[in-house]
């Protein structure tokens, strides 16, 4: 059992230190703008690559009327601007992590359960998602509009915003991380990584050397050559007597470099005309390259391009559930986040403001038309533990490319060239961090425990059984009521759901003790802290990494710290302590929290850093001299 904080992605460090990836930048080491904006450039890739993996899942499950092809890209271009608009008021007023938006698969369940059941010849595979049966006959035409589907699936969304921010504001959810423990977490974190393995293994499908290439380039970069560096981006540290210049560069960029080398390499055969891809009648059916050259160079999107969302019983028990399983997904996304920038604990407001926040990105994706809202990116929460590169600052430069990309149709359809080879490469290394991140929860429990073999085994083994049930056999489940019909299939056929629902359950309702189920070190924590630095240290800087910034919260008038919205604020004493660090953080620097490029200690350090002063451990960060 290891000391230090273990419930909601908290990480034992010294006390009064502040989380390695949102330190602030001293003047004299003015960090890079180059190196913020590659490193934005890598989080808009994995963005933009699971954006288009998300629409090339879900178009063809829409009722086909006529030609796409512009739709297709103003459809992207559409939900590029909303996750761009979403991203920025996640990092400056949510949960102030840099964590970039996206539509979740949670989002994407529920939209392709209600599009099929709007099309004819629905069939169910795939992870337990709903496909529209491909026909490959020319006179195979599904009926029904593509517009009015479009459009309820958009009411569903515009639903699941306004659910989401319900949940924040009610405190619901801000409440429920307070009670999620190791053996929560591990299986949650666990099978979210997980489920994601058939639609990875089926863009990989097409064109397996592609995809190793990615995936061997990636690991080679962030785990064989995470040491190299390069002399002109350099910052000077003095440890332990000796003096570290220029950053990992092989690690900090081995996502973005890897994508780069595999998409020159196709488009170089392509020109040749080299075939490298496989043509099957999946693949073709999905291949949208060639849908977007016809589209307008500028085109700002706005609400009624594509008709008002329908508000129908469908899309309202749709929307719910969208929005249950984005709130659990983005709440592990937080977590995830916070672990892998070895941040404090998710205070409870935080999370509350983060889902309201993402339900107005949501609201704002539903009235653009959008198929898919937007909630916290695993694989870019992912990206930042593999790189071990993490700030604010490049993930508010790309919510801006995000939406200055999504006002010209044209140039969001360059994005559809990426081969689809690279798409299920992507997937692979991201959520692979996330895998074995949840499976890093474990050593906090006590694992040999029966009543944790059980709980852990049981739920991701229903999270996995269910969905393939009803994968193959969706009529087993039916009510009489077509809404409610569809409310209970999206909701059982998403694993997240499963999971967090059966491991919460069990975990707070089965005895164990404390040092069973992992909860000792963090209540012994709690105690030290009780009457001493140690306490105020920890909320200090949770409160500095997680509060709202001064200015605004000086704006903010005494209503809003009165119900309902005192949820999304914290106490009084915490809000004495966020004044007195902003006091302190003058002295510090110029530079506002969060800005610049941080990159995480190398390991071993931290443990030396811990055993410091907590006025000497504030961890070291990367930045580049001018």
């Amino acid at each position: 059992m290891q000391g230090g904080s273990t419930m909601n992605g908290g990480y034992g460090g010294a006390p009064g230190a502040r989380s390695p990836v949102l330190a602030s930048c001293f003047p004299q080491k003015m960090c890079s703008w180059m190196l913020n904006c590659c490193l934005a450039l890598q989080h808009l890739v994995v963005q933009a690559s699971l954006l288009c993996i998300f629409h090339l899942l879900l178009l063809p499950t829409l009722p086909e009327d006529q030609p796409h092809a512009q739709a297709t890209s103003e459809l992207l271009a559409s939900s590029l601007f909303a996750c761009g608009i979403s991203t920025v008021l996640q990092t400056t007023l949510g949960s102030r992590l840099p964590l970039v938006q996206i539509p979740s698969f949670e989002y994407l369940v529920p939209a392709m359960v209600l599009s099929s059941h709007l099309s004819l010849g629905v069939t169910m595979e795939r992870n337990g998602t709903a496909v529209s049966s491909i026909c490959p006959a020319p006179h195979c035409s599904n009926k029904g509009s593509r517009v009015a589907s479009l459009q309820e699936v958009s009411g569903a969304v515009l639903v699941s915003g306004l659910v989401q921010m319900a949940l924040g504001v009610s405190g619901v959810c801000g409440w429920a991380v307070q009670h999620c423990g190791p053996m929560v977490l591990a299986p949650s974190l666990s099978i979210i990584g997980l489920s994601a393995y058939k639609e990875a293994a089926f863009f990989c499908s097409a064109n397996w050397g592609v995809a190793l290439l990615f995936m061997v380039l990636a690991v080679t970069f962030s785990q064989h050559l995470g040491s190299c560096h390069l002399p002109f981006c350099a910052w000077t540290q003095v440890r332990g007597g000796s003096t570290e210049t220029s950053i990992p560069t092989l690690r900090t960029f081995s996502v973005l470099l890897p994508f780069a080398g595999v998409c020159i390499l196709c488009a170089i055969l392509s020109h040749f005309r080299v075939p490298w891809e496989s043509v099957d009648l999946a693949t073709a059916q999905l291949s949208w390259a060639n849908s977007t050259f016809h589209a307008p160079w500028l085109r700002i999107p706005y609400t009624g391009k594509w008709g008002w969302p329908l508000l129908t019983p469908r899309a309202l028990a749709v929307g719910i559930t969208m929005a249950i399983g984005c709130s659990m997904n983005s709440v592990s996304c937080y977590v995830l986040c916070g672990r892998l920038l070895r941040a404090p604990r998710l205070p409870p407001h935080a999370c509350n403001r983060g889902l309201c926040t993402e339900g107005l990105g949501s609201l704002l994706a539903g009235l653009l038309g959008t198929p898919g809202g937007t909630a916290a990116s695993i694989a870019n929460a992912c990206v930042t533990g593999l790189t071990q590169a993490g700030s604010r600052f490049p993930v508010q430069i790309s919510a801006l490319a995000c939406v200055v990309l999504g006002m010209s149709p044209r140039l969001v359809g360059i994005l559809t060239c990426i081969p689809l080879a690279v798409h299920g490469g992507v997937l692979c290394v991201t959520y692979a961090v996330a895998v074995g991140t949840g499976i890093s929860y474990f050593q906090y429990a006590d694992i040999d425990s029966g009543r944790n073999i059980f709980i852990v085994g049981f739920a991701m083994f229903m999270a996995l059984l269910v969905p393939r049930w009803l994968s193959a056999a969706p009529a087993h489940l039916a009510t009489g009521w077509v809404p409610l019909d569809l409310f209970f299939l999206s909701l059982l056929m998403m694993p997240v759901f499963l999971t967090e629902f059966l491991s919460f359950f069990l975990e707070n309702t089965v005895s164990g003790t404390l040092e069973e189920r992992g909860l000792l070190s963090d209540l012994a924590l709690w105690k030290a802290g009780a009457g001493g630095h140690h306490l105020h240290g920890e909320s200090g800087e949770a409160s500095w990494v997680y509060g709202l910034p001064a200015a605004l919260r000086k704006l903010l008038p005494s209503s809003c710290k009165t119900f309902p919205c005192c949820f999304l604020c914290p106490g009084s004493e915490q809000e004495e302590e966020e004044d007195e660090e902003d006091s302190r953080t003058p002295e510090e620097g110029n530079t506002a929290p969060g800005e610049g490029t941080h990159l995480l200690p190398k390991p071993g350090s931290g443990e030396q850093q811990r055993a410091r002063r907590p006025s000497e451990t504030e961890m070291p960060a990367w930045h580049t001299v001018a």
